[in-house]
């Protein structure tokens, strides 16, 4: 009797971002994807959100391979801190030619990881073998080029998982979709589909990238001054799309910020990306020439405060100024979390007196995930026995289950699970394991991975909410009485503190005196206690309140 399929995802469900998923077959693991979530409104301070690897750490011996589905951060930002850590650095990772050159320049920084790394190049239309599993690439659209979705062979069954996918009959760049290979493989048998939920919500058809040419023809055509375009470094079909425009209406282009200079970089070696000649140069050239000449792309589409485009907006970047006459493009839309920074970003920009252009107020950006009637054609061609939805929150896994029941799947065979499940996998059933594996979100703040857990996450959000409170209580180092009304020092509480402050020191100054209160942490418990009813009773705020004890004569 065959052993069961175990599909374990440790990223992506129930969240937009940070994309991982694990099938394990006879204590062998195939792991597809390992991305990053951009940090929420209410994650202070963090600069990315990674899966938890715990799983993998304590199986690091049984990973057979890692495959990519394509080159976009949440898919492939998390390999850093995955090999050399978790897993060997020497671990095969296999992707098309895009996505391990992105890969390759993202572990650059990491040269302990690079020296060592097994980047295997695949291609669409491509079979490896891996472990017990044998993975065909399928052809796919995205909005990157050189994505796959991936048809898995297992001991019980084919197994499709789609990846991030929408169905573009006209892409920008690279060949349409693989609706053939699709519907042999749904002809041959299906198990179970895998696929992204992304657009679950939408009814219709994600237009094609093609949609966006006429309407930035339109900008460049009416734009008196500099054309700037803030996009996704790695939303290749979009920068492309700029730099014929630019072409035809007589502009140089040039890009800002790290990550668009270097992605574009390794497209145009890989074919990517291309420009007429004297088209694409220098920023520094750029400035020189006369504003309705020059276009620029810039990253910072989604309002990261230490991108380009938010630089510019705060009047910081060290070689653009935003003037009168500029006309900026946001060629994106927000990422869910991020629309009150996006906002602050346009609303600052013009006020520098740009002219801002941005979804719905042209046709400028276009989803790269499938829409509610690609989702029932990816359904309809490949007739899975079991649907498992992925790549999204729960509302739009719960609404990609509803579209998988009104084409005729059986509710019971449709499974809508979050990261940590374990999905058991036979020829004839799926189980849902009562056990979850380890799973959840692992903050990185600077240099510091997982350092940063929920307890401070909660503290910054008391801190962010109400401030701090520090109280230093003066005792008497012989006899452990207080010698004197305490210092309170407050930030983030109150501005006008009037009495506030006397009148609580005065409080602890009496209720320790009278309650003879002399250990340390007695002091230290009972004067937190005190302030923290004392401020809600005056003020209805509860501020994050810390004591110390400082010995006098």
């Amino acid at each position: 009797m065959a052993e069961a399929l175990r599909i374990i995802p440790l990223g992506g469900l129930g969240e937009i971002g940070k994309n991982m998923m694990l099938f394990e077959y006879a204590s062998q693991i195939l792991v597809v994807d390992a991305g990053i979530m951009f940090p929420e409104f209410d994650m202070l301070g963090i600069d990315l959100v990674l899966p938890d690897f715990s799983y993998l750490r304590d199986h690091a011996d049984e990973v057979v391979g890692v495959i990519i589905s394509h080159g976009h951060e949440d898919h492939i930002g998390g390999l850093p801190y995955l090999l050399g850590d978790a897993l060997p650095a020497d671990t095969p990772v296999y992707g098309t030619p895009l996505a391990l050159g992105l890969i390759r320049a993202k572990l650059s920084e990491y040269p302990l990881v690079t020296d060592e790394l097994d980047l295997r190049s695949v291609a669409a239309g491509s079979t490896v073998t891996v472990g017990p599993f044998e993975v065909e690439f399928l052809a796919i659209t995205h909005s990157i080029p050189d994505g796959v979705g991936l048809a898995i062979k297992t001991p019980v069954g084919v197994v499709i998982h789609t990846g991030d996918f929408k169905f573009d009959y006209t892409p920008v760049r690279g060949s349409g979709p693989g609706f053939a290979r699709l519907g042999q493989l749904g002809a041959q048998g299906v198990l179970a589909l895998l696929s992204d939920s992304t657009g679950s919500e939408r009814s219709g058809h994600t237009p094609s990238e093609a949609v966006i040419g006429p309407a930035l023809d339109q900008i460049f055509r009416e734009a008196a001054g500099r054309v700037i375009v803030a996009t996704f470094a790695s939303l290749l079909s979009r920068v492309q799309q700029v730099i014929d425009a630019a072409a035809r209406h007589g502009r140089v282009v040039a890009l800002a910020g790290f990550s668009m200079v270097k992605t574009a970089e390794i497209a145009r070696e890989l074919g990517h990306l291309e420009a007429p000649e004297g088209v694409l140069v220098d920023l520094g050239e750029a400035l020189k020439l006369p504003d309705n000449q020059v276009t620029i792309v810039t990253t910072g589409s989604q309002g990261q405060p230490e991108a380009a485009l938010a630089r510019m907006a705060e009047g910081t970047h060290r070689q653009i100024e935003v003037k009168q006459g500029d006309t900026i493009i946001l060629s994106s839309t927000p990422i869910p979390g991020n629309e009150e920074e996006v906002s602050r970003l346009i609303n600052k920009l013009i006020a520098r007196g740009a002219d801002l252009i941005y979804p719905p107020l042209a046709t400028v950006h276009v989803s790269g995930h499938a829409s509610q009637e690609e989702l029932k054609l990816m359904l309809s061609l490949t007739r899975p026995k079991f649907f498992i939805p992925v790549h999204g929150e729960l509302r739009h896994l719960h609404a990609h289950a509803r579209l998988a029941q009104q084409l005729g799947i059986p509710r019971e065979n449709v499974f809508v699970v979050e990261d940590g499940a374990v999905l058991e996998l036979t020829a004839h059933r799926v189980k849902v394991r009562k056990e979850k594996v380890a799973a959840g979100n692992v903050y990185v703040h600077g240099k510091g991975v997982g350092d940063v857990g929920r307890r401070v996450m909660a503290e910054r959000e008391i801190l962010g909410n109400n401030g701090f409170v520090l109280a230093v209580v003066p005792v008497n180092p012989h006899t452990g009485d207080i010698a004197d009304k305490p210092e309170l020092i407050s930030r983030g509480f109150v501005f006008q503190r009037g009495d506030l402050m006397d009148r609580a020191a005065e409080a602890v100054y009496h209720a320790l005196k009278e309650g003879k209160v002399r250990q340390r942490q007695a002091v230290i418990d009972r004067t937190q206690g005190l302030l923290t009813r004392f401020f809600f009773e005056e003020t209805k705020r509860k501020p994050m309140v810390l004591a110390v004890v400082s010995h006098c004569e």
